[in-house]
Parts: C-alpha cells; structure tokens; sequence
C-alpha cells in the first residue's frame, strides 16, 4: 500500500521530564507531585507519600537517568534522523516550590543546553509546559489546581520560559492529556491532595470528587488560553496546541443504547478539552455533563473572554488503543492500565490491558479533521512491552516494530483521506518510567535503558532492533515500513 507523508513532515519520539530526567534533587530541583509516587504495577496502584525521602522506590526519583544523559541521547535521537522531539520542562527546576518570583538559573540553564543541542542536530524542540508534574508544594500549601491562585504561578512560569527560549523553541504545548484529571486521576494530572496511600486509575468519581477535578480543571483550561495569548504576543512564530488523551470508543453492540453511550464516551474522552482549547467555549454537552452531576462551576466573564482569546493552534494527542462501551454497567471495567471499558472481541491485548488497533488512529484523525480543521500531531504512541535480552546481548522487538508499522501506515492512509497531520513522535523513544504503573518493565523505547522496577542497573543504552528500523522510516519519509 502507498504511503503519503508530506515533505517536512516531523518525525521524532518523546518523554516526559519526571518520567526520563530522574535527578530529582540536583541543581536545585524541587520535589513535584510526581516524586511522591511509589512504584506499582497494572494490579498494584502507586502509592503516594508525603515523605518523599522515606523508604522505598520512587521511580521519578532517578527515572532513566536523562539529566545525565542529555549529550548521549541527542546523538542517538540525531542518529535516527529525528527532525522533532517532544518533551517537557520540570516546573520545579526552574521553580522549586512553584511560586517564587525569581527562577532558579541552573534550570534555565539546563533547558537552554538541551534545546540548543537540539538545534545543533537539527531536531526542532516541541515543548510540554505541564506533564504531570506539578509542584509539590503546591499541592500542600494551595490544595493544587483547585485553587484558582494556580492561574498566575502557572502564567508567571511559563511566561518565563517562553522569554528564555525565545528562538530556540517555537512550538509549544500547554499541558499535557489535559483530559486525564477528570477521566482517570485527579492527582496524577490536577495535583488535587490525596491522603498518604493507593492513588488509584478509577473509571467512576462521585459528584462531589467531579466537582473537584472539573473546577481544577477549569482553572488549567483558564491558564491555558493565557499562555496562548502571552505565546503570541511575544513572537508571532509561536505555535501552540492543546494535548489530549486520545480514547477512541466503539458501541460493544449495534445496540442503540450502546452506540449513544459510545457516542458519548468519545464526546467527554476527547472533546470536552478540546472543544475548549479549539473552539474557545464548553460544548453544550459539557453543560448538561454539569447539569446531571450537580456540577457548580465559576466561570465569570473575564474566564469567557480569556477562553475564546486564547485558542491553540495545533491539536496534538496521545494514541495507543481504543476501548468499547456498552449499556451493560457489570460489563464495563478497568480492563488495564488506564484503558477502560470493555474488551472488544475483534482485537488484540498486551498484558497491561492495552488493545492494538490502527484502525482507531485513522477514525480519530479524520473525526478531528471533520472537527476542527486544524494541524494535527500523534504526539505519544508506542507499544509497553517486557523485552529480553538474547544471549547475543540483542533486543529482537520485532512486536513493536508490527506496532508501530501498522499505526504509521494508519497515518499515511488518513493523510491521504484529507488529515492534515504534521508530525508524529513515538512514545517513548527511548525506555522511561510509565505513568500509570511507575514500571520500567513496560518498555516503549526503540533504545533499552538498564534499569529495573527495583532501581537497579546501569542507565547503559542500547538501540534495539526497532531503532535501525525507524531509523529507515525516517530516512524515507515513511516510504519504508517493510
């Protein structure tokens, strides 16, 4: 089958600063909310302490060890070809607590290395202000984004940032599958306090626990749309999108009543945000989302003229599987790590729940295309998988390699459908912790990082078979999958 990507298409990979960095306390780093998470597993959830020092392993606390790695790595991504990478700043390198006015110089000076390395290489840095990893501290002393005083210390951060990096970063996005926080888990994404113990992925909050997340939220989107505003007042080359969870839902039955619930899932899933960021105001399911749920949110008029001032100018998401929805409440479950609803019969699962599906890609490409009409980036996708080393000391991925083929070839075939899409960066390119689990066995990377759920191993990097076949993808603009 043809392939279609357009000349300057941005290929690359991913990570997530509090899931790659590690070096949690060094150069005057502060803890995030990140740092207080315990390691799990997709039948464990993490635990969250308050002592981050305490016993135990945090995986955040040295993750693959990135921040002593920079050089190393970028030669590796250069290596592949990548004309993009995506990642995110630590708040708390630049400030520690999250709401001093002044920054601390060893993180500005941090990021101002990596992205000039970047450039040196030819990679175009595509930067997350917020993934998941909020100041600690402002999480204990300000009850995290419920506080509407988040507003500022966020816009005060990030207004920094974008003056520091002027000319060496242009795209830019604001936070991270901003959707997450009220779907999954409102610490992980909201920094919404949580007592010492189990941060579970839920699929169900109580009213009260969606007043909360939905407020918080509101407050991001709120901060959001002024960043834009402050992004292109300061250099009209900026460009900024919103970054959402992607989570494709289908009808388990060709049941009405699960076709409407489906329909649903994929309007709160994906759009609820979106339709924010994009379009500038809440959707009128939003609305009658509050309205069933007793939902009272503060939304004054100045918040209406910063929302609609303040619209992106890209769509980028995260994409791995699809999920099903039925009517059928005793059949709707967490089906593995933060994938929910219940398995589809038609498709494939890993061992942490997820479903293969790059059919899914191509539908929720072309339904934002129909959408919205903007540029579009796969911004995180990629196969967790537990990998072996053979006695030749090689790694014979070739399961991420069927993965990865089948997505990209999904993109090409919604470019030629009309989709706009102008970049694609795998997550993660090289291994890193997981979110969701706090695993390094769930590996996503084209290149293995020694390490281990226990933190132990050497950080030593080694490009797996996928590397040297990605690395052709690239060379080819996506002409070579074989």
């Amino acid at each position: 089958m043809a392939t279609h990507f357009p000349k300057g298409f941005l290929w690359g990979g991913a990570t997530a600063a509090n899931q790659y960095e590690g070096a949690w306390q060094a150069d005057g780093k502060g803890d995030s909310t990140a740092d207080h998470l315990l390691g799990g597993s997709v039948t464990q959830p993490r635990r969250f302490a308050e002592d981050a020092e305490q016993p135990g392993y945090f995986p955040a606390h040295v993750a693959s060890d990135g921040y002593h790695h920079t050089e190393a790595d970028i030669k590796l991504m250069a290596d592949m070809g990548f004309s993009v990478y995506r990642l995110s700043i630590a708040w708390t390198r630049l400030f520690p607590k999250g709401d001093e006015r002044e920054p601390n110089q060893a993180g500005l000076d941090y990021y101002r290395r990596v992205f000039e390395l970047c450039r040196q290489n030819g990679i175009e840095p595509l930067v997350t202000l917020s993934h998941f990893e909020l100041p600690y501290h402002l999480t204990a002393a300000y009850g995290g984004w419920g506080d509407r005083r988040l507003i500022d210390f966020y816009v005060h951060y990030a207004t920094t940032v974008l003056r520091e990096y002027a000319g060496l970063v242009r795209y830019w996005i604001t936070f991270n599958e901003i959707n997450i926080g009220f779907l999954l888990g409102s610490y992980l994404s909201l920094g919404l306090p949580v007592p010492d113990g189990a941060v579970p992925i839920s699929t169900t909050q109580t009213d009260a626990a969606l007043q909360a997340s939905l407020t918080a939220l509101h407050h991001q989107l709120v901060a959001s749309a002024k960043v834009v505003q402050i992004a292109h007042a300061l250099d009209p080359a900026n460009q900024v999108g919103c970054m959402i969870a992607g989570m494709v839902a289908y009808p388990l039955t060709a049941a009405p009543a699960d076709v409407l619930l489906a329909q649903r899932a994929n309007e709160l899933n994906n759009f609820y945000c979106g339709d924010v960021q994009v379009r500038g105001h809440y959707p009128a399911m939003a609305k009658r989302y509050w309205q069933e749920h007793d939902i009272q949110l503060t939304v004054t008029d100045a918040d209406a003229a910063v929302l609609a001032a303040g619209t992106v100018d890209f769509y980028s998401f995260s994409y791995y599987s699809s999920g099903t929805e039925t009517a059928d409440a005793d059949k709707r479950e967490l089906t593995g790590n933060m994938s929910v609803g219940v398995k589809n019969p038609y498709l494939t699962y890993s061992e942490w729940g997820w479903s293969t599906d790059p059919t899914g890609l191509r539908w929720y490409l072309n339904t934002l295309t129909s959408r919205y009409e903007l540029p579009l980036m796969v911004v995180e996708n990629g196969l967790g998988a537990v990998d072996t080393l053979t006695a030749a000391g090689t790694i014979e991925d070739d399961y991420r390699i069927a993965y990865l083929r089948e997505h990209i070839q999904a993109m090409s075939d919604a470019i030629a459908d009309g989709v706009n899409l102008i970049g694609y960066t795998i997550w993660g390119w090289v291994d890193l912790v997981s979110a969701g689990t706090g695993q390094m066995a769930k590996r996503y990377g084209v290149v293995y990082v020694d390490r281990d759920d226990t933190g132990q191993g050497t950080f030593r990097r080694l490009p797996k078979k996928s590397y040297a076949w990605y690395k052709r993808v690239i060379a080819s603009n996506g002409a070579d999958l074989a």
